[in-house]
Order: structure tokens, then sequence, then C-alpha cells
């Protein structure tokens, strides 16, 4: 579905970004394998998985390259972009995949925790699309697929700085697929549910052990497809989407539209918004939850 285009994927040296990079070079793309070799937390490391996971595209047949910059780093990012047109001829997809966690609950983080988080994803995910949609607007051709979270999009425990990033993620995404929609670019996005060594860093609630082992069930080779199938000719017609894998379910998410309206003859005052606004509308206000209380049953097998 992809041969004869160029990848770049951020964030592929580990959990859904080696599975997206690798099934996507099995789809014929030549790829850009991003990433730093950094630690859940984005400290720095030695390691730099990036290159075991070229070695493993090129032992199935594929091409691919090696990419170490941070995504958080804006000129980081154009030499990211400048690698696949220098490298490989060309660039046609972008998968924003490279993220971070630093949870904690709200009034116990702080600034670096969220500036650390908000710059690899949110800024990292403009930082690339900028330099690549100047190429994807001058070809008119592009594919962007970013991903968000039901942590953004619904809401978690313990990660308003990855929750934020995540739904700003989804706007930037949107934005993107307006303003470019006119140079035959695209921009979706996943929500994906797998089992990776992000959320395996998340504390643990006991009375979800049995749901815990279940999540191991959903890997990251099951979110690959949805990527593939994003930054394929054949979906041409899908932009400005939100779509969540969990395991053999696809699901398209909803966004903000109106849910109901109430309307007084000049004009409210904070009394009749008290009186007979909120009484209109209450049964109609969305409760305090987070992704496990709306997914709140196993995936099938």
């Amino acid at each position: 579905m992809l041969s004869g285009k160029v990848a770049v994927v951020t964030g592929a040296g580990r959990g859904i970004g080696v599975a997206i990079a690798q099934l996507i070079a099995a789809h014929g793309a030549k790829v850009i394998v991003n990433d730093p070799g950094v630690s859940v937390s984005g400290t720095e490391a030695d390691e730099r998985p990036a290159d075991d996971v070229v070695k493993a595209i090129e032992k199935a047949g594929g091409e691919a390259a090696a990419n170490f910059e941070s995504v958080s780093d804006y000129d980081g990012a154009g030499r990211i972009v400048a690698q696949a047109v220098d490298q490989f001829g060309r660039i046609d997809i972008v998968v924003n995949n490279a993220g971070i966690l630093r949870d904690k609950i709200f009034h116990k983080m702080t600034v670096e925790d969220w500036r650390a988080v908000i710059d690899v994803h949110l800024h990292g995910s403009f930082n690339v699309s900028s330099h690549a949609g100047q190429i994807f607007r001058k070809q008119e051709s592009g594919a962007f697929v970013h991903m968000t979270s039901t942590s953004g999009l619904i809401g978690n425990y313990g990660q308003a700085n990855y929750s934020a990033a995540k739904l700003g993620i989804a706007a930037l995404s949107k934005s993107i697929a307006l303003d470019m929609q006119r140079f035959n670019v695209r921009s979706n996005c996943i929500a994906p549910f797998a089992w990776s060594r992000m959320i395996g860093t998340i504390p643990n609630d006991p009375s979800q052990a049995e749901r815990l082992e279940k999540m191991k069930s959903m890997t990251p080779e099951k979110v690959a497809p949805m990527a593939v199938f994003l930054a394929s000719d054949q979906a041409s017609g899908v932009s400005g989407q939100i779509f969540a894998v969990r395991g053999s379910e696809v699901f398209l998410m909803g966004q903000s539209r109106p849910l109901r309206s109430v309307h007084r003859q000049g004009g409210w005052t904070p009394e009749t918004i008290a009186a007979h606004a909120m009484p209109a509308l209450e049964t109609s206000l969305l409760p305090l939850e987070r992704s496990p209380d709306v997914f709140c049953w196993d995936p099938p097998e």
C-alpha cells in the first residue's frame, strides 16, 4: 500500500513506533526511524534502539535509516525531515509518535514536568509537521498521522501534562487538515490502546489487576495497521478524523459539538442562569469520567 513512498516515524525505537515503522516498511515505504534513545521520562540514555529497528527492517528486506534527533528541538526536527529527503529523495508520510511520561497528581506536578511532556508531544508534533508541511505543500501531497490519547479526549488521573498535550495534538491535526486540504495534504489522529513501556510505568490500581493483564494482549502490532492505512492513498478521502484502536476494535471518536441550548429574550444574568439555564442544561452535563470509565468493557480476543 505504500510502495514508492518515504516515511518519517518519530519515537520509533520502541513500542508502538517500532510496530508502525516495521509495518510501513513491509508495505513498501522507505523509513526514517527517529528515536534519541531516551528513557520513558525523557532523560538521556546511552542506548540507541533506532539502530536495532533499522537492522530488523533491513533483515526483512526493507529500507530504513536511523535518526537520533529530539523532536522537541525545532531545528532538530528539521534535520529529521531533511534526512528523509537527502537519503531517500522525498518525504510523503509523517507519523508523530514520539512521547514521554511524567505522571503526577496535579497539585504535585512541577513546571519542569509540565514543560518536558508538552515539549515532546505537542511541540514535537508541531516541529516535525512544520518542516514536512513545507515540502508537502510544494509537492501537493502528503499524510500526517498523529498519536493522541483518550487521556486527553476523555480524561485520566495524574496526567494533566500528557492529557493537555494529547488534546492539543488532536486540535493541531484538525487545523493542519483544514489549512492544507487545498494542497491535497491529509492529517488524522490515532488514540492507541496498547501495552508498551510507557503504559507499563503508570501506577497500577490493585482492583484492576485482571483487566491490566488483559491489556497486555493489546500489542502495538494491532495499532500499526491503522497507521499504514491512514498513510496510504486508499485513505485519500479521510482527513481531520480521530480513530481509537483497542485490540481488534476500531472506534471513530467524536469531536466537540453543541449538546443542548437555551435562549432567553434580552439575555442572561447570573441569577437567571442559576434559576433557568442550569436546570434546563443539567441533564446534559457530562459526567467527570476517565478513559477506563468510558471504555469499561474488555476488548474481544
